[in-house]
């Protein structure tokens, strides 16, 4: 490709609408360009980029065995009804009707639909294990969307579906998606590890999360050194705080007293009160499934309402409004507990985080604007209906799994499998006949990678203070010709030609910067948009019978005009 034959409109200044690294270049580097919140267009160069990641996610579903179709963008509301996620997921929808006014759901995600294709085409044992997978436009509404292709309101997604006629088949489905998710990134040049997650909204039995480590990422994730424990933090666990719960009795029953304009953790344990948030039981009220529950934590902890929700079972979660307290316990936040004398009317479920078990010597709230009670002792005092760990951990925390101090980083997601078990196909009824003849539900499985998302994600991974650094694998072009001069017919233009004629013969993505600008100019576009290799031309070089070869983010090397085509191929097939 000649640079003046397709469309690379850099920037010199980044655009005020971009706020992290990855989406500023983007735009200066003319990747993409915006449309609208949370809608791109992709230029030349991005699409390329893109298709190339599109590749390999393409190569790699097919060596693990996936078969690929193309399911409708536009889906029948009916089969979300029928999965029990028309409402659950309905935040997320956007929804268009024709001309007959029937509403169609624009897919964010497509289990309803393959599962509802499998039943209608799989009937027997026989026909199983399959893997079916897409890579498709999907849509979201997106709250807030932001960050570029990071969350967008449409964004290319391969999403894929196992279907096996049992656990110990699906779990073999499942371990070969998560081994061809490894090696996607790989190949992309990411450096993502696998994280144990929340399955969601989906559901499921458990999942893992492919993350991609970046400060401006927008989830959490603890970790230990040694690799062996990685979890997303609305899942991840620790053996507790490093400030154990007080355990000890320290007098009779509770004892209410004074805490006028006590409304805060900070406040009881301010003077004169001097109450240490971990001495501290915490309630908080919601409403779950428009029921109004109790939730129990040490005053230091948060909870983790990811954790709540997967652990109750429940769809719907909100706190409860200040007048929901009043009228469920007849007080106002800051002065609400769980113990049983204090409460009055119809019997509320309590939720009580596993820390808190066998405390005693606590203080809550008395139910009483302005008042709180000491010597609490959760098991003599409060009726908890389920203990849980409901707690979000904390740097530092010791490893469930090794011992090890945890850490916390920042990472971006850019996959995520799940073990779905029989929830579509027992609801879509996606059965079939086992080898007694007998009708059983398929066990599923699901895997999704951003695809989009992948792309900005090994731009944010991969960058300088010059621009992008592209892997081979992904880059627009893999080499870019940079003769200084131009005049049709010079030395420099006609050795430029030669090289660029070779180097596509062999196959290489190459383009040929035949601008009529500044050698400075030159560089910097390629410094900013990333090209791995940059070969550059130039009287000065050729009259020493050389031209100047450069890697991204390396130095310039002078290489004989008679090697350089080897040189280059050296490096492109990765034998030099």
């Amino acid at each position: 490709m000649r640079w003046t034959q397709t469309l690379i409109p850099t920037l010199k200044e980044t655009p005020a609408e971009a706020e992290i690294t990855s989406h500023k270049l983007l735009l200066r580097a003319g990747l993409v360009r915006k449309l609208a919140g949370g809608l791109y267009t992709f230029l030349p160069l991005g699409l390329r980029a893109l298709r190339k990641v599109e590749r390999i996610v393409r190569e790699e579903m097919n060596r693990a065995g996936a078969l690929e179709l193309l399911m409708p963008a536009m889906q029948p509301p009916e089969i979300w009804e029928r999965s029990g996620r028309y409402v659950t997921a309905s935040e997320v929808f956007f929804k268009v009707r024709d001309r007959a006014r029937k509403e169609w759901i624009l897919g964010p995600t497509h289990e309803e639909v393959i599962t509802t294709l499998v039943a209608g085409e799989i009937n027997s044992y026989r026909q199983l294990p399959k893997n079916f997978y897409q890579i498709q436009t999907k849509f979201r509404d997106e709250i807030r969307p932001r960050f570029g292709l990071m969350r967008a309101k449409e964004f290319i997604m391969k999403d894929a579906y196992s279907f096996d006629a049992t656990d110990e088949l699906a779990q073999v489905s499942y371990q070969k998606m998560y081994d061809a998710y490894a090696r996607i990134f790989q190949r992309c040049g990411l450096k993502a590890i696998a994280v144990e997650a929340d399955t969601g909204v989906i559901g499921g039995k458990f999942s893992h999360e492919f993350m991609v480590p970046a400060e401006t990422g927008e989830n959490e994730v603890a970790y230990c050194e040694s690799g062996q424990y990685a979890a997303n933090i609305e899942k991840a666990a620790s053996k507790g705080s490093l400030i154990p719960t007080p355990n000890l009795s320290t007098g009779g029953n509770p004892e209410e007293f004074a805490t006028p304009g006590v409304v805060t953790i900070e406040a009881l344990g301010a003077a004169p009160y001097g109450v240490a948030a971990h001495q501290q039981i915490k309630t908080l009220v919601y409403v779950v499934d428009s029921k109004i529950v109790l939730i129990l934590m040490r005053g230091d902890d948060q909870l983790n309402e990811v954790k709540f929700m997967a652990k109750a079972g429940a769809t719907q979660v909100r706190p409860a409004g200040v007048e929901e307290c009043f009228g469920a316990l007849g007080a106002k936040p800051g002065s609400l507990g769980a113990v049983k004398s204090t409460m009055t009317g119809d019997k509320i479920q309590i939720f009580a985080d596993e820390s808190l078990r066998g405390a005693k010597g606590m203080t809550t709230g008395a139910n009483k604007d302005g008042f709180h009670l000491r010597h609490v002792e959760i098991d003599r005092d409060i009726e908890v209906t389920q203990w849980f760990d409901l707690r979000t951990v904390k740097a530092g925390e010791l490893c469930v799994a090794t011992g090890q101090p945890l850490k916390i980083g920042r990472a971006i997601e850019v996959g995520h499998i799940f073990k779905l078990g029989t929830k579509y196909s027992e609801k879509l009824n996606a059965m079939f006949l086992d080898e007694s003849g007998k009708q059983q539900p398929a066990v599923m499985g699901c895997y999704g990678i951003g695809v989009t998302r992948t792309l900005q994600a090994i731009i944010e991974q991969s960058n300088d203070k010059d621009g992008i650094i592209w892997p081979l694998s992904v880059a627009p072009y893999a080499v870019c010709l940079t003769p200084l001069s131009i005049v049709a017919g010079s030395p420099v233009m006609a050795l430029a030609e030669k090289i660029y004629a070779e180097l596509e013969a062999q196959g290489v993505d190459v383009i040929l910067d035949d601008r009529d600008e500044r050698p400075g100019v030159k560089f910097k576009d390629s410094e900013l948009i990333g090209f791995p290799i940059r070969v550059g031309i130039g009287e000065k070089s050729l009259a020493k019978g050389e031209v100047e070869l450069k890697l991204r983010g390396g130095v310039l090397t002078p290489v004989k005009v008679e090697e350089a085509v080897a040189k280059v191929l050296e490096l492109v097939k990765g034998t030099a």
